[in-house]
């Protein structure tokens, strides 16, 4: 894999982890990929290019789709944003030192 692979592998298993696991435990999105690029690495097939470019634009839509959803939240387009606030009120009081209490909900 040349440098193209590494950079292409690395954009990849960054945008996974930020948008689809989103530092909760689960291994086995990361997992594929890795055994997806060792394939490719390993077996050097004639289809490597196709699965390299499957990979970039896999990272672009991911990206994307996160980029997209930031937006309509910014514009407050009919969408739920009660999450969004929580993860806001969590960072702005973790920047002073502080943490929101867990609200029960039945």
């Amino acid at each position: 894999m040349g440098s193209a692979g590494k950079e292409a592998y690395r954009s990849l298993l960054k945008a996974v982890k930020k948008h689809v696991v989103k530092g909760e435990h689960k291994p086995y999105f990361t997992d594929y990929i890795r055994e997806e690029f060792r394939k490719s690495v390993n077996s050097q097939a004639p289809n490597a290019r196709e699965g390299l470019q499957l990979a970039k634009d896999y990272t672009f839509l991911l990206n994307s789709v996160h980029h997209h959803k930031d937006l309509l939240f910014s514009y407050n387009i009919a969408v739920d944003r009660s999450d969004e606030m929580k993860k806001v009120l969590g960072k702005s009081a973790a920047s002073v030192g502080l943490q929101l209490p867990d609200v029960y909900q039945p």
